[in-house]
């Protein structure tokens, strides 16, 4: 059997025509590329290249060889990926976070999923990721930092901006956007249960007042008969829950760089490949910074 790393360097250097431009597309030296040709050669009994004194290019064999190589490698990773999927399939994803905007999103968009998940009610510390991790209580811990040690790596998710609610007949809800210092001395209703959010908006609003509430229908009810301001994002804007007619805010993007928060996906290395198709899919669904 062939190995697919010969039949990667033939499909690169069909692509690439020489051997220095398939050995850094291959990041390897160029003496490898040489031997894995040569061996490729010796496997099949048959003469691929035309070796010229300063020279080397494919025969209509090695031409053909190529495009044949091309069609098994891409029924080779269909074959992984196919495997990875069902295998994805028949367990149980266990995911955390620091913050609740990623486990709104995955609660809205499991359904599309291949994947099973089992999302932490409870969110987690950062200094709670690692051991976490290493002790197998969660295989996904979504953090605002990454992380990348011997055991655990990082992947990038998506950013969540926070935005504010404004009553439509406030004079900061003509603005396009505002600042943190703009909501100075105003009162907000805040849903008490926000991870990281909390202390941001209290470090950052000069002289605010927040009504913290413990349940969403709680909030929705005094915005419902009052005109407080309150808290959204790009993520939780994506739950089809849905906003009272009688809700007149006006929704602007909060401009500072606190605002925002980026967010990853914390894992052990050993996972990554039964993970990856779940990884693809959050990125996918991630909502715009819109």
């Amino acid at each position: 059997m062939i190995d697919n790393y010969l039949l990667e360097e033939l499909v690169t250097f069909a692509s690439e025509k020489t051997l220095a431009k398939t050995a850094e597309k291959l990041n390897v030296t160029q003496p490898t590329v040489t031997r894995g040709m040569q061996k490729l050669e010796d496997e099949l009994g048959i003469q691929l290249f035309d070796r010229q004194p300063n020279r080397i290019i494919l025969t209509d064999t090695g031409k053909l060889a190529a495009e044949k190589a091309t069609e098994v490698l891409a029924v080779n990773r269909n074959f992984i990926q196919q495997l990875q999927n069902y295998a994805a399939r028949q367990s149980v994803i266990k995911i955390a976070s620091i913050a609740p905007g990623p486990l709104i999103l995955l609660r809205v968009k499991s359904a599309s999923f291949s994947t099973q998940i089992s999302i932490d009610e409870k969110f987690i510390t950062p200094d709670q990721i690692t051991a976490s991790l290493l002790n197998n209580e969660n295989s996904i811990i979504i953090s605002d930092q990454e992380i990348q040690t011997d055991q655990i790596e990082s992947r990038y998710l998506g950013a969540e901006n926070l935005y504010v609610n404004l009553d439509k007949f406030m004079y900061l809800a003509n603005s396009q956007q505002v600042s943190f210092k703009d909501l100075a001395g105003l009162s907000f209703v805040v849903l008490n249960d926000i991870g990281p959010w909390k202390e941001i908006i209290q470090k950052y609003i000069p002289n605010a007042k927040f009504l913290y509430q413990e349940e969403w229908a709680a909030l929705t009810e005094i915005t419902k008969y009052s005109s407080f301001p309150y808290f959204s994002t790009n993520i939780t804007t994506a739950n089809p829950r849905p906003r009272t007619s009688k809700d007149n805010r006006v929704r602007l993007p909060i401009t500072d760089e606190a605002a925002k928060m980026t967010f990853y996906a914390n894992y052990l290395k050993k996972q990554k490949n039964s993970l990856t198709p779940l990884l693809n899919k959050i990125n996918q669904t991630w909502p715009n910074l819109s």
